[in-house]
């Protein structure tokens, strides 16, 4: 099922979210938990850590720990990347994929699919839709969130391969 088929409120909707999230105060995140993906998606994921930009958003690159190819961070409260994580349960929501939720959203950003889900605490959590490999990045609260999609979307579109991942 793909429910990121063109919806003309769809690109609308996210944009005024990434918007709305890019205006809030900063907060800091803890640590970070490395994800655990079969042996084919971790292989895309070390090909993505291998071609991530030194900068995202004007924040220079500082790995979260433990370290590991699996993660990738900018800045200080953290932007960050995990690589080969599950698939989002609101991903195959039907509310999403309508519209109908106010927490959730399907766009896409210089080609690449993203589910947006506003997360309680104010940070942004996007995860990569139609591609082989579940790409989780985490924008903390107060962060512009459009500056980081952009500047990742030419990785992940060069390593992760779309397709349907599971």
């Amino acid at each position: 099922m793909n429910f990121f088929s063109p919806r003309p409120l769809a690109l609308p909707v996210l944009a005024l979210l990434i918007v709305v999230t890019g205006c809030s105060s900063a907060d800091d995140s803890a640590g970070v938990t490395v994800p655990q993906p079969d042996g084919k998606t971790t292989k895309l994921c070390r090909n993505l850590d291998r071609a991530l930009p030194a900068k995202v958003d004007g924040l220079g690159r500082d790995d979260p720990e433990p370290r590991s190819a699996l993660t990738a961070g900018w800045g200080s409260p953290a932007i960050i990347l995990r690589c080969g994580v599950e698939r989002p349960p609101k991903m195959t929501d039907p509310k999403v994929a309508s519209g109908n939720d106010p927490k959730a959203v399907g766009g896409e950003v210089n080609g690449v699919q993203w589910l947006m889900e506003q997360e309680d605490g104010g940070s942004s959590r996007f995860t990569t839709a139609s591609r082989l490999a579940y790409v989780e990045l985490t924008v903390p609260k107060g962060r512009d969130t459009s500056g980081a999609l952009v500047d990742l979307a030419a990785a992940v579109k060069k390593t992760v391969p779309v397709g349907i991942a599971d």
